[in-house]
């Protein structure tokens, strides 16, 4: 269990990173991957699946809202425009939860206009894998 505590810190990093609590994860994957202990692609699966999770919690949130303060609602007309955008372009605009500010009130407002389990995961899973594996790349050539 000891040899296995980077990663499980990576992944309890990456799984609060997105989630709308603050946390880094990036650190975490960098110096894992500048120690060698672990492969690479195991950093990257670790780090995303962790993230990927935090994100769908993000989601569930937003679901769960929705079903419990339907008459609440979004009111103000940027909320309402934001919506009608992400519900306009749906579950791709997901690919766009790794950025920060944006993707976790984006994850939960794809839970909230009720977009697809499956769609929603699969579009948080490519772009947080996506800037993962970007900079585990990056970190491995600058070096």
């Amino acid at each position: 269990m000891i040899e296995n505590s980077g990663l499980w810190g990576l992944f309890f990093s990456s799984f609060l990173a997105a989630t709308l609590l603050p946390g880094g994860s990036e650190a975490i994957l960098l110096w894992l991957n500048y120690q060698q202990s672990y492969s690479p692609t195991l950093l990257l699966l670790t780090a995303t699946l962790g993230n990927t999770l935090g994100g769908l919690s993000s989601w569930g949130i937003g679901r769960w809202l929705r079903y419990r303060f339907p008459e609440a609602g979004l009111h103000k007309p940027r909320q309402k425009k934001a919506l009608a955008w992400l519900e306009k372009h749906g579950s791709p605009l997901l690919l766009l939860s790794w950025v920060p500010i944006i993707g976790d009130p984006l994850c939960v407002a794809a839970g909230w206009t009720r977009m697809p389990l499956f769609q929603s995961a699969l579009f948080i899973a490519l772009g947080k894998g996506a800037r993962y594996g970007l900079l585990l790349w990056v970190s491995s050539t600058s070096g």
